[in-house]
């Protein structure tokens, strides 16, 4: 006698395995889809850590920009004093140099000597230096001694 599993049963144990196969698969696909899940919020995150970055950069890009345009506006305004300077009479020249600060004074100064080594010509500074009274002379020399001209 041959021991035959009825069919019924036979295909039952195969849907069985078809099912187990199928419920193992889906298991992998949910686990698959968490970890994309997982990923694409890693990745969402980077990117807007990217983005910020990003925005911080150009912020600083757009500091750093307007910071040398006031230096280059600024550059560009005491030359320009410095050639009205240059074309007054001396104590005239004082007169309006006395009116500022001592750091636009050297700045001044430092530009005309600037303009006159480049034109091969004699710096006013030293005729300004005269004419003015020894203590704000001597105060303006001080700290034209004492602060570099550049941090090089």
């Amino acid at each position: 006698q041959t021991c035959a599993l009825p069919i019924s049963d036979l295909d039952d144990d195969r849907l069985a395995k078809r099912l187990e196969a199928l419920t193992i698969r889906q298991q992998e696909l949910d686990k698959r889809e968490q970890d994309i899940v997982k990923t694409e919020n890693a990745n969402e995150a980077i990117a807007r850590e990217l983005e910020d970055r990003q925005k911080s950069q150009e912020e600083r890009e757009k500091t750093f920009n307007n910071e040398v345009k006031k230096y280059d506006d600024r550059n560009t305004n005491i030359e320009q004093i410095s050639t009205y300077l240059q074309s007054m009479p001396p104590k005239t020249a004082v007169e309006q140099l006395l009116k500022m600060d001592d750091q636009d004074i050297i700045d001044i100064f430092r530009k005309t000597d600037d303009i006159a080594e480049a034109s091969r010509t004699t710096s006013m500074t030293s005729v300004w230096l005269m004419y003015m009274e020894a203590e704000r002379a001597a105060v303006i020399q001080r700290k034209m001694a004492n602060k570099p001209e550049t941090l090089d």
